[in-house]
C-alpha cells in the first residue's frame, strides 16, 4: 500500500549513502596521491643503493568516478619502473627481469616500513640474479627492517648472511623413508664455518674461513656505526 513513498526513502537514503562514500573516496584517493609520490621517491633512492642507478620508480592513481562502489574507494593502482634511464616508466610486471623484481619488492617493502610496525617480514629469493657487491647492499637494505621489527630472511648468499643479527642453518634429514626439517641457530664460530662453506667449495679452506670472519666482522661495524 504505501510501496512509493518506501522506494522513494530508499532512493533518497541510497543517494545520500552514495554521497556519503563519493566523498570519502575522494579523500582517499587525495591521500593515495600525495602517498605515492612519497613512496615512489624513496623507492627509486633505494634502488640506486641496491644496483639500478639511473633506474625510476613511479606510482600511477587512476580513478574512475563511475566505478561500483568499492571497499577498496574508486581507483586502480599501478606500480611502474624503469631499470635504465633514460626510457619510460612501464608496469613492473611487463619490464622487471627476475632479480630486478626481487630489488624492487625489497626496495618497496623498507620504504614502506614505518617505525611503529612490528610486524615480521619475510624475505625469499629476494636476493636473486645478484651477487658481489649489490649483494651485500641488498643484505644492508634487509638487514634495516630489522632494526624496528623482526625480519625472516632466506638466502643463499654470504654477503646477505652476514649481515643478519642472527643465523639458522636449515637442514633436510632423510633416513630413506621419512624426512624431516633441522633448523639450528648457528654461533659465532658455526657462522664463520657456514659462511666459510658458501663462500667456498667442498673444502674449507684458510682464506675461506677468514673472508667470512672479515665479513662478520665489517657487518657488525657497519651496524654498530
Amino acid at each position: 500500500e504505501h510501496s512509493e513513498i518506501e522506494l522513494a526513502g530508499l532512493e533518497r537514503r541510497l543517494a545520500e549513502q552514495r554521497a556519503r562514500y563519493d566523498a570519502a573516496a575522494a579523500r582517499l584517493s587525495a591521500a593515495r596521491r600525495e602517498a605515492a609520490g612519497r613512496l615512489a621517491a624513496d623507492v627509486t633512492s633505494l634502488m640506486a643503493v641496491l644496483g639500478m642507478p639511473g633506474g625510476r620508480f613511479a606510482i600511477e592513481v587512476g580513478t574512475d568516478a563511475g566505478a561500483a562502489p568499492s571497499v577498496a574507494g574508486a581507483d586502480a593502482v599501478e606500480f611502474q619502473v624503469t631499470a635504465n634511464p633514460g626510457q619510460p616508466v612501464r608496469p613492473v610486471a611487463r619490464v622487471a627481469s627476475g632479480g630486478e623484481l626481487s630489488r624492487i619488492s625489497l626496495a618497496v617493502q623498507v620504504a614502506a616500513a614505518h617505525a611503529g610496525s612490528r610486524t615480521c617480514m619475510i624475505f625469499a629469493a629476494v636476493d636473486r640474479g645478484v651477487g658481489g657487491a649489490v649483494a651485500e647492499m641488498v643484505g644492508r637494505q634487509l638487514a634495516a627492517p630489522g632494526r624496528r621489527a623482526p625480519a625472516l630472511c632466506v638466502t643463499h648468499l654470504p654477503q646477505v648472511a652476514s649481515q643478519a643479527d642472527h643465523q639458522l642453518r636449515v637442514s633436510k634429514l632423510s633416513d630413506g623413508r621419512t624426512s624431516r626439517m633441522s633448523v639450528t641457530e648457528l654461533s659465532v664460530a658455526e657462522r664463520v664455518e657456514e659462511l666459510a662453506r658458501m663462500l667456498g667449495g667442498v673444502e674449507l679452506t684458510r682464506k675461506a674461513r677468514e673472508h667470512a670472519s672479515e665479513m662478520l666482522n665489517a657487518a657488525r661495524a657497519a651496524r654498530a656505526s
